[in-house]
């Protein structure tokens, strides 16, 4: 659960990847809108969720900044990146710094994803695996670009509606 709901400004925040490179919110939405999905790597359902966020990144990363937040230090990061085959940021949000993030969000469970406006308002919540969510990711980013919609699930993947974090 989350207490930023659609409509909600989204909080700020500053997170180093595990190369000391610093992603700020507020920089990024400079750019345009950005996709967070905040994760644990010992979670099952951000183990499935991460491969078809990387599909929305391969597809429509022109018109959004992807950060995949993660509540985990940068070996363990690094090790879920690498078998999840992710290749957008990964900032971490580590537990020793008492998740400032995470905390700013009131998430209670991973995944969550945030699609937020360049003006900072939050326009699409999903938590845990959310079909339509990511498809609603999507079709907004394939608009942005005046891009035709691509599948984001192929038709012999057997893909739940939705899965609790």
């Amino acid at each position: 659960m989350t207490h930023i709901v659609a409509g909600n400004k989204a909080p700020d925040f500053s997170l180093k990847d595990s190369n000391g490179r610093d992603y700020s919110l507020s920089a990024l939405l400079e750019k345009g809108p950005v996709v967070a999905a905040f994760f644990k790597v010992s979670c099952p359902v951000c183990q499935f969720t991460f491969p078809f966020l990387e599909r929305l990144h391969e597809r429509y990363g022109k018109s959004a900044t992807f950060l995949g937040i993660s509540q985990d230090d940068a070996k363990a990061t690094t090790k879920f990146t690498n078998e999840y085959g992710v290749k957008f940021p990964m900032p971490m949000d580590e537990s020793g710094k008492n998740y400032p993030a995470s905390n700013a969000y009131g998430l209670t469970n991973v995944p969550t994803v945030f699609l937020i406006e360049p003006d900072g308002t939050v326009s699409l919540v999903g938590l845990g695996f959310d079909k339509k969510g990511l498809e609603q990711i999507a079709a907004s980013l394939a608009e942005r670009q005046h891009i035709a919609l691509a599948a984001l699930f192929r038709p012999d993947e057997r893909i739940p509606d939705h899965k609790p974090g």
